[in-house]
């Protein structure tokens, strides 16, 4: 009785899963083997993999990631690190998840506004006697916007799983002499592999296809897959390309789940 139920609670579950997933990737999937003329054709494939433009988007789109997710990482560790061990450490994350409730194109507008030559940026450069820099459209821009949107998604599961932690691990490290330092890198960080794994997870396949941030904030300096994926589908009405590229990203992405998939190990092999 239990299983008939249970099985019927997931039916909603399914549907969901083969209507907005599975049937849009079979979908693009189908749609990368025609070409921009409706004629079936592996070409679309064999173009990307010899093009040099579209290896350097690629090379491009993975080392933005890259930096980004390092950027992220950096920043969004220690802060949830002292953030498990603040007092009212609810609010905090209240706080750091409020900046999620508002919409991604509203933010890049605001920071279009904060790094122009007349911004708040800019203006506190010249209290300090810095001329005007030109900060937006610059790497700098792109990337310090892409982190401050992706934070809240990485410290939201290394805080968890740093609260996961047994507390007897880490007395135990001190009563046995470790230094915290010691303890830090062989108790603490790593129990929280799996939160930083799936941290990871969170901000670097968003970021494998950013697009709006590259044209808003990134001024088109910054070209990844995402911008080419838009490029085909709004100019150059090339669905076929855009489509071979996005299976691409897809695959990708998949690949990348796999090699940074939690193992499920939790307190084992840490000493």
């Amino acid at each position: 009785m239990q299983s008939k139920l249970k099985n019927r609670y997931m039916i909603p579950y399914i549907l969901w899963i083969v209507l907005f997933v599975i049937v849009p990737i079979l979908l693009i999937g189908y749609k990368s083997l025609f070409d921009i003329n409706g004629n079936f054709t592996f070409n679309n494939y064999i173009e990307y993999f010899t093009s040099l433009n579209y290896l350097k988007m690629s090379f491009n789109s993975i080392l933005y990631a890259f930096i980004i997710t390092l950027v992220t990482f950096l920043i969004s560790y220690p802060t949830a690190y002292f953030l498990s061990r603040t007092k009212y450490k609810n609010l905090w994350l209240l706080l750091i998840i409020l900046p999620t409730w508002i919409n991604l194109l509203l933010k890049a507008y605001a920071f279009i506004g904060i790094f122009s030559k007349s911004g708040e940026f800019n203006q506190f450069l010249a209290l300090l006697g810095i001329a005007p820099k030109q900060i937006l459209f610059t790497d700098f821009s792109f990337i310090f916007v892409a982190a401050y949107i992706e934070i809240p998604f990485m410290i939201l599961p290394i805080f968890n799983s740093i609260e996961d932690i047994n507390p007897s691990y880490i007395e135990a490290s001190r009563d046995l002499g470790a230094s915290q330092f010691t303890t830090f890198r062989r108790i603490i960080f790593p129990l929280t592999l799996n939160g930083v794994k799936s941290g990871v997870q969170a901000v670097f396949i968003p970021s494998l296809s950013l697009f709006m941030l590259t044209r808003l904030i990134g001024g088109n300096r910054v070209i990844t897959l995402g911008t080419a994926i838009e490029e085909h589908f709004l100019v150059t009405q090339n669905w076929g390309m855009g489509s071979t590229i996005g299976v691409i990203l897809i695959f990708a992405m998949i690949i990348f789940m796999v090699f940074t998939g939690s193992k499920g190990k939790k307190g084992r092999d840490i000493l």
